[in-house]
């Protein structure tokens, strides 16, 4: 039998021994639980305070995709696409921070210094790369794979692309790396286009690996509103050739183009150079990204004096068939005002002193006309005041003031000078001459439209003014198609077609603008047609070229290359009987003689005698040889300079006086 109360006896002391360890052991545990506890809360609960914080406050905003920007004809200008960012928790790297620089460096478009110091970081989240590019992303994500490092991810994040490269770039803009636009209509409709932001939190894997991938899979599909220019890509891609060419020509500082539409007042094409790429807008600089379509103030010169004359003739202070006597020059107080030769035409009307861009003549209709006058046909015009137009950064201009002009400011003003004007206002104003004296607004804007395809907003023609009646614009603009037909502005003339121009040189400012700039010269032209149905106002301004300056030489030939383009891309026909009366040789009772061909040699190029050819004839002569034609007067040749048996220098200019 055995005894059960001795064997319960004997097993209590091991119970009470399992008891205590036990007991010890969650008393340990409880000690090192609560002694890390406080460890964490109390000794290094600052450090990780700020690491928390520094997560929470960490880039976790998240973009949705842009709106589109497209053309008048839906033609993509700038569109969303999804691209891989990378960033890293230098928390969690295996390796230093240089030896991470020197393998992630040939990936990234920061320098090796750069990513070492950003690695050195005391934080959880830095930015490595934003929005990479395909290639460099596959390629470094196989690195990655291949050498197991550690504490590096990829995102995937909204990037802007513009799928034409360089075209349209001052007046697109372009996007930073959060997506906020910074220049042009990026930035102008920021708000409009620009993609819903939306805050994650951020969890992460048993790794304390961020779990980040897959966040933008939510807000992916595109619900922003997209934007439709009145931008024509074709005429656009044309201007842009036009401005190239005058790069390679004539290695200006800088030069800009607009073509306008002046029955609406929409913008079809506006460019400037030098030019940049907004796909990589990092690599343009301050001048490339300026729109001096918009932005720049120049002396008009002589492109101002269609604008003057029509001022003169709607005020009834001048007639078009009103005689000036023009001997070469005009005292006006303590200035006198040459021609650019300083010979004088004799008696000639408002159409030569146009036509033949005659500074005397101009300066003389400003005095009888007055400067109140014509400062308040400037300002009808627009001048002095911006238009207002959907960009950043537009410039005002510089007028007298009507109460406080002298007579040589009354004088300078009429010829183009002592004022300032930007390209837009210019193509405004010469819009109201083409358009029978309606003024209508430019707007670069056609619609923005709603995600569903309806229409939001909508951009509809704005009528700026009527500076001139109907009659006055009708005889400007006849005039001016008489200047390229058989005047200053033959290199612009198009064949089977009758457009209206004028040419300008003018003093460039200085910087400061207090005076001119010693040797700098701008060349322009502005024109507008077919004379019949005028549907293009197009303005060339080239900043300071080299050697050659004239705007007959340097922006006139420009735009025959632009408008002959467009004529026959657009279908225009041409006119089948011309409204001008043709210029025909005089009939002498003789066999019409040829110039003799172009001769070249190491003294130059020979100038044959132009004495007795006309205008024409001259012109072809001097656009072969690749020498500069400065025209004076129409008719037959009288007198040229440099003589005939002259040896010149390719580029230089001949001037060349003709008579009826």
């Amino acid at each position: 039998m055995i005894n059960t109360k001795k064997s319960t006896q004997k097993n209590k002391p091991n119970m009470h021994k399992r008891l205590v360890k036990c007991c010890a052991v969650l008393c340990g545990l409880f000690i090192f639980l609560a002694t890390r506890l406080i460890w964490i809360q109390v000794v290094n609960g600052e450090e990780y305070a700020e690491r928390v914080g520094m997560q929470s406050e960490a880039d976790r905003k998240i973009q949705s995709p842009r709106g589109m920007i497209l053309d008048r004809d839906g033609k993509v200008l700038a569109i969303s696409e999804m691209a891989k960012s990378l960033y890293a928790d230098p928390t969690m790297t295996e390796k230093s921070p240089a030896e991470m620089a020197k393998i992630l460096a040939p990936y990234l478009r920061i320098k090796e210094a750069d990513i070492e110091e950003r690695l050195s970081r005391d934080t959880a989240f830095v930015w490595l790369d934003r929005t990479m590019d395909n290639d460099k992303y596959e390629a470094l994500k196989a690195v990655v794979a291949e050498k197991k490092l550690k504490g590096l991810r990829f995102v995937d994040e909204n990037r802007r692309y513009y799928p034409n490269g360089t075209l349209a770039a001052q007046l697109i803009g372009f996007v930073g790396d959060n997506d906020r636009g910074l220049d042009g209509i990026e930035m102008i409709l920021d708000d409009e286009i620009r993609g819903d932001t939306q805050k994650l939190r951020l969890t992460t894997d048993s790794n304390n690996v961020p779990i980040f991938d897959s966040a933008l899979e939510r807000i992916l599909p595109d619900k922003k509103r997209s934007v439709s220019l009145t931008i024509d890509s074709t005429i656009q891609y044309i201007a842009e050739k036009g401005l190239d060419e005058v790069v390679k020509r004539h290695h200006p500082e800088g030069a800009a183009v607009i073509v306008m539409d002046p029955k609406t007042g929409e913008i079809l094409a506006m460019a400037s150079r030098p030019n940049f790429d907004p796909n990589e807008y990092g690599k343009g600089d301050a001048a490339a990204y300026k729109n001096r379509a918009v932005v720049n103030l120049y002396e008009p010169g002589s492109t101002f004096k269609p604008i003057m004359a029509s001022a003169a003739l709607d005020s009834g202070k001048w007639t078009e068939d009103r005689v000036y006597h023009d001997i070469g020059y005009i005292n006006v107080d303590d200035r006198t005002i040459h021609n650019w030769d300083e010979s004088g035409m004799g008696n000639v009307t408002l159409k030569d002193i146009l036509k033949f861009s005659i500074n005397t003549g101009m300066a003389e209709i400003g005095l009888c006309t007055g400067g109140p006058t014509l400062t308040k046909y400037a300002e009808k015009y627009g001048f002095g005041k911006i238009t207002g137009i959907e960009l950043p950064g537009e410039g005002e201009g510089i007028l007298f003031d009507p109460e406080t002009m002298s007579r040589v400011d009354t004088a300078i003003m009429a010829i183009g000078q002592g004022i300032a004007v930007t390209p837009l206002q210019m193509v405004q104003a010469f819009g109201g001459l083409a358009n029978g004296g309606r003024m209508m607004k430019p707007f670069v804007i056609k619609e923005i439209d709603n995600p569903d395809g309806s229409v939001y907003k909508k951009t509809e023609p704005v009528q700026a003014g009527q500076p001139i009646r109907a009659d006055v614009s009708k005889i400007i603009s006849r005039i001016m198609a008489e200047e390229i037909s058989s005047g200053g502005g033959l290199n612009a003339k198009i064949d089977g077609y009758s457009f209206c121009g004028k040419t300008g040189t003018a003093q460039r400012l200085n910087s400061e603008g207090t005076g001119y700039a010693e040797g700098q010269y701008i060349g322009s032209f502005v024109g507008f047609g077919p004379l019949e149905d005028p549907q293009y106002v197009v303005l060339i301004v080239v900043d300071n070229p080299s050697r050659i300056y004239y705007g007959a030489q340097v922006a006139a030939p420009i735009f025959k290359d632009i408008m002959t383009d467009i004529v026959r891309i657009k279908g225009i026909r041409p006119t089948e009987k011309s409204l001008l009366d043709p210029v025909l040789p005089k009939e002498t009772g003789r066999p019409r003689l040829s110039l003799p061909p172009v001769t070249k040699s190491g003294d130059g190029i020979l100038l044959p005698s132009f004495l007795g050819y006309d205008s024409r004839d001259v012109n072809t002569w001097l656009n072969e040889a690749g020498l500069g034609f400065v025209p004076n007067g129409t008719g037959e040749a009288v007198y040229q300079s440099p003589a005939a048996g002259t040896y010149v220098e390719a580029g230089s200019d001949v001037y060349v006086s003709f008579t009826r």
